[in-house]
């Protein structure tokens, strides 16, 4: 079993990013979608970034938002990946290049898979099926499903994860990578320290 990478989103502050990073992130993720409390703007992010040491990877969160849009915020912050968390097209998708792209799917059941292979995409994420909330609700997916996906292609797991259940969830899915913002914090948009340190170390040493 690899060990996975370990994203932590919902990042508001330079703070929290450097713990992170201390604790052994590999990505740190920032939310651009208006309606999540832990919403942040593109000069938030650039000034979070400009102060991150190298070789940890960026990754904005948009949903539903014109590719133009999220091109222009990408090339300003100095984002690294893209990720996907509304009702994008694989064409959407593709109009992004050359930026590497993250499609996230909300499973609702076993046809969620279904739609997967048509997008044009370097990896997915997979979080639990929650009406009308795009992620960040801490309900967690249906890890059978998530196990299947994970054996064809690059998915980062998400979805009601914490620092106790997240070494089974890495054990029982095997994902490239699992994905956290509320099982990590202690308000919105407000990381434990604590917690993050947990995950981390918990999500890691599962795969040992």
């Amino acid at each position: 079993m690899n060990i996975p990478r370990v994203k932590i989103c919902g990042i508001t502050n330079l703070q929290d990013a450097l713990h992170a990073v201390r604790c052994g992130a590999d990505a740190l993720g920032f939310v651009f979608y208006e309606r999540s409390s832990r919403c942040v703007t593109p000069d938030q992010v650039a000034t979070i970034i400009a102060g991150l040491p190298p070789l940890v990877t960026t990754v904005g969160l948009f949903v539903n938002q014109a590719s133009e849009d999220v091109g222009r915020i990408a090339a300003n912050c100095g984002l690294d990946i893209l990720q996907l968390h509304g009702d994008e097209s694989p064409e959407a998708c593709q109009a992004l290049a050359p930026y590497r792209v993250i499609k996230a799917f909300r499973l609702r059941d076993a046809g969620t898979l279904d739609a997967m292979p048509l997008y044009p995409v370097s990896g997915v994420l997979l979080d639990a099926w929650v009406p009308d909330q795009f992620g960040g609700t801490g309900h967690r997916c249906d890890w059978g499903l998530a196990s299947q996906v994970a054996q064809k292609q690059p998915t980062i797991l998400a979805g009601g994860l914490d620092p106790d259940c997240v070494a089974d969830a890495v054990r029982t899915v095997q994902p490239y990578a699992v994905d956290v913002s509320s099982g990590v914090e202690r308000a919105p948009g407000i990381k434990d320290p604590d917690k993050v340190a947990a995950f981390i170390h918990n999500a890691k040493c599962a795969a040992v």
